[in-house]
């Protein structure tokens, strides 16, 4: 059983609730909420630029991991990808290298996990989704940010669905996601820890015949390799088909993806 100490700034439930439907037996979850700094301006989630970067501080992170029980966690994965996007792939990874080398435990992140995900099925064209809280902004940070690692993003699209995470289901997902994406897309993302869409990869994927990524499922996958953790997850897309062979101890393993 791997115990995963999420930091997050959201209130509403992700992470913590889709990995322990990804994989029941293998995984728990300790979630610190990402305390907001007193002169950001409010909301939830948070809703501009400076606020996202405000919460993505070494000092904001460290704070969140020193609310989890002493000694309880594995690994740390850092659930905000409206975060990563505001302050860019290069600060978002040596944030996480920071934590992990501060905590002494593997650390992970959901948007560099997508990238890493996307390198290793080599993939260059992209379809990339968020849902409708992330609004226009953050949805072209989102674009921004694939697009300075070398992606071609085709589009960029709020999806048209409940704007409350918890009224949204699979098949809704399944349904608008497969009649807007473009056509030559070679992997959609699903994109927001709070967009609990890890339902709706496989029958995406069997519909579209391509990859597909959700945040909270990119984001264990990296979680899993980074602890070279084999488990076998089922049903959940063709990311799971790149399993690591052998288990370090968390002490031992190295963030990142091997």
């Amino acid at each position: 059983m791997i115990t995963v100490g999420v930091l997050t700034p959201h209130a509403t439930a992700g992470p913590e609730s889709e990995f322990t439907v990804l994989a029941p037996e293998h995984v728990r979850v300790d979630v610190a909420r990402i305390q907001k700094p007193v002169a950001s301006s409010g909301g939830e989630p948070p809703a501009t630029a400076p606020d996202l970067r405000a919460l993505a501080t070494p000092q904001a992170l460290d704070a969140a991991a020193s609310a989890l029980p002493e000694g309880s966690f594995d690994v740390l994965a850092w659930a905000s990808t409206s975060s990563a996007y505001a302050i860019g792939y290069d600060a978002e990874s040596a944030l996480v290298n920071g934590v992990c080398a501060r905590w002494a435990v593997p650390a992970c992140s959901s948007s560099a996990s997508a990238v890493s995900a996307l390198r290793l099925h080599r993939i260059q064209r992209i379809s990339l989704v968020h849902p409708p809280w992330f609004g226009a902004e953050q949805n072209q940070l989102g674009a921004t940010y694939f697009h300075s690692q070398g992606f071609q993003v085709l589009d960029a699209r709020l999806a048209e669905l409940p704007n409350d995470p918890d009224q949204i289901e699979p098949a809704m997902v399944v349904e608008w996601v497969s009649q807007h994406v473009s056509d030559r897309a070679e992997a959609v993302i699903l994109g927001g820890n709070g967009f609990r869409a890890a339902g709706a990869v496989q029958e995406l994927e069997d519909r579209l015949g391509r990859l597909v990524l959700a945040s909270n499922q990119v984001l264990l996958w990296s979680v899993l390799h980074s602890l070279h953790v084999a488990v076998d997850i089922g049903g959940f897309g063709m990311l799971f088909e790149h399993a690591p062979h052998r288990r370090r101890s968390a002490r031992q393993a190295t963030p990142g993806i091997p």
